[in-house]
């Protein structure tokens, strides 16, 4: 369940990763741009959905963010039943992209930059549970060496104080999530837990990473 009394502590740390966005590098690996326009999906996993959705719907080349789960057991779960950590999914997002406007490599940088701090175990700010843990769901073998290479670059770098706990796992079937979570920060922007834990997300995207930054919402 999502904390909605939120201690200023939890909160800060919600918001603020353990790495500054601008200094993230560049994917030396990464898949080229596709030379015809065309529609590709990556799913990440990064805490709350509706933050990680929300940043996701404002990068350039991205069409579309669907918040749902991925990763458990259990057939077409509900909100309550992945709530209670008994399904093995997290709460994820799918992304439906332009190969030809941005890269899954450019993706990864925004996942890891602004979306999420993918060094909290099995919690992301106020959350907690491996519902909320830090993954990659790669739907093909060029998703997963594009963000194993990643990884192992921000950790060479040392691009982060604390160790990165993120998964990389492969899709095996993503479930969206019910009505009333899609869009939410759009539909709730007032909302404290918005305006503590996920404003400040766009804001990074566009202060730190104009370059990805689209703007839809």
């Amino acid at each position: 369940m999502k904390v909605w009394i939120l201690l200023p502590l939890l909160a800060l740390s919600a918001c603020i990763s353990s790495a500054n966005a601008g200094s993230l590098p560049d994917p030396a690996t990464d898949m080229p741009l596709a030379k015809e326009r065309g529609t590709a999906t990556a799913v990440f996993a990064g805490g709350c959905f509706w933050g990680v959705e929300a940043v996701f719907e404002n990068v350039k080349g991205v069409s579309e963010a669907v918040s749902g789960y991925s990763g458990g057991h259990l057939a077409s779960p509900s909100y309550e039943q992945v709530s209670s950590g008994l399904t093995g999914h997290a709460e994820s997002v799918r992304v439906t992209y332009d190969p030809s406007q941005v890269t899954y490599g450019q993706l990864l940088k925004v996942f890891f930059a602004v979306a999420h701090d993918p060094t909290q175990l099995n919690r992301q700010g106020p959350d907690t549970g491996t519902q909320y843990r830090s993954a990659i769901f790669y739907a093909n073998a060029d998703q997963q060496r594009v963000a194993q290479a990643y990884i192992e670059q921000l950790k060479g770098a040392k691009s982060f104080r604390r160790p990165i706990v993120t998964q990389v796992a492969p899709l095996k079937v993503f479930y969206a999530a019910e009505a009333y979570h899609q869009d939410y920060l759009v539909q709730h922007p007032d909302e404290p837990y918005i305006v503590i834990n996920d404003l400040p997300k766009l804001a990074a995207l566009k202060g730190e990473l104009p370059q990805l930054y689209a703007g839809k919402k």
